[in-house]
Formats: C-alpha cells, sequence, structure tokens
C-alpha cells in the first residue's frame, strides 16, 4: 500500500517550516495549515504532492515571520532556536544535518524571511530555482543571486557548522573548570572573541545583550556557575553540537550548547525560555 503523499512529505515540510521559524510548535502550525490546505485544493488532483506541500509551507512561513516581526521587537533580550537535544553519542550527532545545528541556525536567523526562504530551499532542499522563483514571488535570477549573498554571509569559509563528537571533552573540561571556579582553566577553552548568548524569554531572568570576549564570558559564565551551583549538568547533543542539559531535579532550567573552531570555545549559548525546552527529550521527526 502506497504511503500518503501528505504523511510521506511531513518530516520534509517539517524540518523546512523550523529551520524557516525556529522552533518545532511554529514547525507544527505550520504543518497544520499546510494539510488544511491540502485537504481544501483537493489533493487527488494535484500532480507533484511534495513540490506543492513545500511552497504552501514556505509561503505560511514567510506569513508567520512577517506577522512576528513586531513580537521579535519586544522579546526580552537575545532569541535563540529551540534546541533539538539528542542523546550525547557519535551516532545520534551525525544524524542530524549541518543545516540544524544550533549555531547555524542562529545565522540563519539573520537573513530577512525571503533570503531565509531562498537559501533553504535552494541549499538544504535542492529545490529547482524555477520553482523557488514562483514560491517567493521574484525572478529566477533573483533568487541566484539571493542564494548567493546568503552563502557568503552564512558559509564564508565553505565549512560546515557543525561540531564534531571530539568537542565532547572540550564542554566537560568547561563544566569542570566552572564547578570548581578555575578561572585559568575556563579561559584556556575559550576563544579571545568567544560569544555568549542567553535566551531566557520573558519567563526566565538572561543577560539582555550578548556577551563578548573571553574574560567577559569567563566572568559571567563564573558567576552562572556560583548562582546555579544547585544545578546538574547531563551530557546531552543540542542540535549536532556537545551542550549539556542543567537541571534541577526533574525541572530543565536551562539547555547549553557551543560552537568551536580550532580547539577552543567560539560561542556559547543557554536556552532557558520554558516554551523552549517542551521537546527536550523527545524525537524531533524532521528532514
Amino acid at each position: 500500500m502506497s504511503q500518503d503523499p501528505f504523511e510521506a512529505a511531513r518530516p520534509r515540510i517539517r524540518g523546512l517550516a523550523y529551520r524557516m521559524l525556529g522552533t518545532l510548535a511554529d514547525a507544527d502550525d505550520v504543518v497544520q495549515d499546510a494539510w488544511l490546505r491540502w485537504q481544501a485544493a483537493g489533493a487527488a488532483h494535484i500532480a507533484n504532492a511534495e513540490a506543492w506541500l513545500v511552497t504552501a509551507a514556505t509561503r505560511l512561513c514567510l506569513d508567520r515571520l512577517r506577522s512576528a516581526a513586531r513580537t521579535r521587537e519586544v522579546y526580552p533580550g537575545p532569541w535563540l532556536p529551540e534546541p533539538i537535544v539528542t542523546d550525547p553519542t557519535p551516532e545520534s550527532a551525525a544524524e542530524l544535518a549541518d543545516s540544524l545545528t544550533l549555531g547555524f541556525l542562529v545565522l540563519l536567523d539573520q537573513l530577512t524571511p525571503v533570503e531565509r526562504a531562498v537559501f533553504v530551499l535552494a541549499d538544504v532542499f535542492d529545490v529547482p530555482y524555477a520553482e523557488i522563483a514562483t514560491t517567493v514571488g521574484r525572478s529566477e535570477a533573483a533568487c541566484r543571486q539571493i542564494a548567493s549573498r546568503a552563502r557568503r554571509r552564512l558559509r564564508p569559509d565553505k565549512q560546515p557548522y557543525h561540531t564534531a563528537a571530539a568537542d565532547r571533552e572540550l564542554v566537560n573540561g568547561l563544566l569542570r573548570a566552572l564547578a570548581c571556579g578555575d578561572v585559568k582553566e575556563v579561559v584556556a577553552r575559550l576563544a579571545p572573541q568567544v560569544v555568549c548568548i542567553t535566551d531566557g524569554g520573558p519567563k526566565r531572568r538572561a543577560a539582555r545583550r550578548p556577551v563578548v570576549g573571553a574574560a567577559r564570558v569567563t566572568r559571567f559564565l563564573i558567576s552562572l556557575a556560583r548562582r546555579y551551583s544547585h544545578l546538574t549538568a547531563q551530557p546531552t547533543v543540542v542540535g549536532g553540537s556537545a551542550g549539556a542539559i542543567l537541571s534541577a531535579g526533574d525541572t530543565i532550567e536551562q539547555v547549553m550548547a557551543v560552537t568551536s573552531q580550532d580547539g577552543v570555545i567560539t560561542s556559547v549559548y543557554f536556552i532557558g525560555n520554558p516554551d523552549k525546552l517542551t521537546s527536550v527529550g523527545h524525537p524531533a521527526f524532521i528532514e
């Protein structure tokens, strides 16, 4: 028995929506709205179900991004994507595409809605430019230019934003140094221009601006470690990168993730907004 075309495309359009919108809840809303449009359109008469659904989902995402602009303006502090958390094994990290890593999604969020749509469709899902042009309402030539500009911004060195499993020891060492309050050991693991970003949303306390520089980030992290010394750290993989779940008993307080280069940490992310932690521990089921 052949699979229902919508169910076959569900992981793909959910993955598209997550990359575009940054949260699984919003991605699921787009999947539901795409299904409603699919039903209303008379699915039996659609020749290419996947292409139709990808186009519908992209347009729904663009609508959401435009309407969410004002919400982002009043969001308390930095906004980070919802983390995809998996078991701390090399296999689970390898299962996630580079385009799902937290560091890459943070960069992707800096693009305009149309830039994001064109780049994701072209570079992640290999959609032909003729179809992308129809989806976003631009010419094919314009879409090629948009994708090229986005590529230069997101991948200037053509290296994937993916932290290898070997970085686990780097993160573990950082957590040990923080637990001991060892300033020298913390600094040794940070790049000179390391950036620390915390997203607490409206419900949890967090820094309202990124903290930049090894000295400032070290002071900030040690202060956090002292304030939250009651939390336990469970090693995990966050968006394909080494990280940790910070919990008080059964309550997840923060998810931490890092990106690194040349053996030192270049970015540290803390996601404490409870609305972005509800999927921790559950399979993502996205492509």
